[in-house]
């Protein structure tokens, strides 16, 4: 039976143009059915400039209010109880779907789905884990990239935790043909212990004690060489970490299109190399690794950017539902019990 999927439909800054053509390229591609929520009128207006998509398995669920990118999240949340997100969610919640996407306010995203849907037992704070591609043809995780500004210590433990299962989830236990588990990494200043703010050396010792492939501190500069498969961070840093990466990708892209075509003699060898530079586009571009979902909650939450395009929220749509049929909360609330029982036998041993 073909996964379903609650897309909150306006979301995104240009909604609900890409969610809805998003979602047609979703069921076309997946053989997913997608919930698309918001207010009827509008998204029937919509769908109507799509005929063939009268054919496939879309539904609108109306929802009469719309939480804006300039709304405060929490009172947003509160305030506006028929919201896309809200009503999503509930479906989420109310098992009429598996996973929910969302384009949308990610502040108000985050405080409705932990109202909505709860924490999973164990979980202090909820982390977006975000997927980018490293070298050499590999792809790591880093989290949290936003959801938490502000951690203590014992929140990064549970990331590495809750991304390290992840991890092993999306990618196999061993993650790309390496001998071991996936290595785990703290995101800092420097290799050294010493080095880094309060929250990264208190956080050190925790992420030692996980029984994980911790490899201890790594730099910026490791988010890329293919050195580190899991990069934990709070959510003010991996944020930023982040943004820049798909700046400096973006920046690329555009330079070396730009550099191939400036004369006739590149313009040549830009025809001839059209198959591997269209390789290597797709390689960097965000929207084909979806959103990022939010590790921690009861369901699948993926949230992606407001800027997000229909490539974006298809992949977002996919990250959901393989979310769901991996059980991969199961895992994680299986993983923080070993870890709270770890911690429990250790105490009294000491006691």
């Amino acid at each position: 039976m073909p996964s379903v999927i609650a897309l909150d439909a306006m979301g995104s800054d240009r909604a609900p143009k890409p969610e809805i053509e998003g979602a047609i390229h979703a069921a076309r591609s997946f053989g997913v059915r997608v919930l698309l929520v918001g207010p009827e009128p509008i998204l029937k207006a919509e769908l109507e400039r799509h005929p063939s998509a009268a054919r496939l398995p879309l539904e609108i669920v109306h929802a009469s209010e719309v939480i804006t990118m300039e709304d405060k999240a929490v009172q947003a949340v509160r305030s506006k109880r028929d919201s896309s997100m809200r009503v999503g969610l509930r479906l989420v919640r109310e098992g009429r779907a598996a996973g929910f996407v969302t384009a949308g306010n990610t502040g108000a995203a985050m405080a409705s789905a932990k109202m909505v849907l709860g924490a999973l037992p164990g979980v202090d704070r909820p982390a977006l884990a975000a997927v980018f591609p490293t070298a050499p043809g590999t792809a790591a995780i880093l989290l949290d990239v936003g959801a938490n500004v502000d951690c203590k210590p014992h929140h990064l433990q549970q990331f590495a935790v809750m991304g390290e299962i992840y991890f092993r989830s999306i990618f196999g236990r061993s993650g790309f043909g390496a001998s071991c588990a996936p290595r785990v990494g703290l995101l800092s200043i420097g290799e050294e212990e010493t080095k880094g703010n309060d929250l990264t050396r208190e956080a050190l010792p925790l992420l030692k004690q996980l029984p994980l492939n911790f490899i201890g501190n790594v730099e910026g500069r490791d988010l890329f060489n293919g050195s580190v498969d899991v990069i934990v961070a709070d959510g003010f840093v991996g944020n930023v970490a982040l943004k820049i990466s798909e700046g400096v990708a973006t920046l690329v892209r555009t330079v070396l299109k730009e550099s191939l075509k400036s004369t006739i003699t590149r313009q040549v060898g830009y025809i001839l190399s059209r198959s591997a530079f269209s390789d290597f586009k797709k390689r960097i571009d965000h929207t084909e690794y979806g959103g990022a979902p939010l590790l921690g909650v009861r369901g699948a939450c993926i949230i992606t950017h407001g800027s997000s395009n229909a490539n974006a929220i298809k992949n977002a749509v996919r990250v959901a539902a393989e979310f769901s049929e991996r059980h991969i909360n199961k895992s994680i609330e299986q993983g923080l019990a070993a870890l709270h029982s770890a911690a429990v036998e250790t105490t009294v041993t000491a006691g």
